[in-house]
């Protein structure tokens, strides 16, 4: 399987001397194109800031993180940023989502952020499959959790990223709207070829996705449950 994302000696600490932190330690890991992948550990464990450096939203204390061979920490801070818009999405347990904006204008955000016209008939397929019909003129705060969180993950889609990351993304839901949540998820992973990395500390999530990866303070125990 060709891979997407290989993490070189990729590291994170908080601080210096006595008082250091060590979020991450070195970590060798490699994710292949496709792949519905679980990062499994507790609370604290160093699990979201895995997450993080593997997309580009905090800068390593060391290491490197490739993507598709290409090193993330080599480019500034602009093309970072272009970079993570056009091949990343992010669905987060908190939605993120812009409380002043419908929920139209919040799965085209990242679009009008970089300038590009939107794929339309791609969008209103996301909608339906998200079942978001007549939904989209609703402000966040007039939506249901579960559908704030479809909200955000159409945003996340809907520029057609290579990669998905999930950190806790049914971790506010009751859990029929986790479940459906997590099928969403699983379905548009197969659907669109989009590798898929979750962050949880459910292992009933985590049974769901191919393959698990388990961190403990911080160090990562490497790919595990092989299915």
């Amino acid at each position: 399987m060709q891979e997407i994302i290989r993490t070189i000696d990729l590291k994170k600490t908080y601080g210096s001397g006595e008082s250091a932190v060590h979020a991450l330690k070195p970590c060798n890991i490699a994710i292949g194109k496709g792949e519905t992948v679980a990062v499994m550990g507790a609370s604290g464990s160093g699990k979201s800031t895995l997450l993080h450096l593997l997309g580009g939203l905090d800068l390593p204390s060391g290491g490197n993180v490739l993507f598709n061979g290409e090193n993330l920490y080599q480019k500034n801070d602009r093309d970072l940023s272009v970079f993570r818009r056009r091949n990343i999405g992010f669905v987060f347990q908190s939605y993120n989502l812009v409380p002043e904006l419908t929920a139209m204008e919040n799965i085209m955000l990242p679009a009008l952020l970089d300038c590009k016209k939107t794929d339309r008939e791609f969008l209103e397929q996301i909608v339906e499959t998200l079942n978001l019909q007549g939904r989209m003129d609703h402000l966040p705060g007039a939506l249901s959790g579960g559908q704030q969180q479809r909200v955000a993950i159409a945003r996340a889609v809907v520029g057609k990223p290579s990669l998905l990351l999930c950190d806790e993304p049914t971790g506010n839901l009751d859990t029929q709207s986790g479940n459906e949540v997590l099928g969403l998820l699983e379905m548009l992973s197969n659907q669109l070829g989009i590798t898929l990395v979750v962050v949880t500390h459910d292992p009933d999530l985590a049974r769901h996705m191919g393959r698990t990866i388990t961190i403990s303070d911080g160090q990562v125990g490497g790919g595990l449950d092989e299915r």
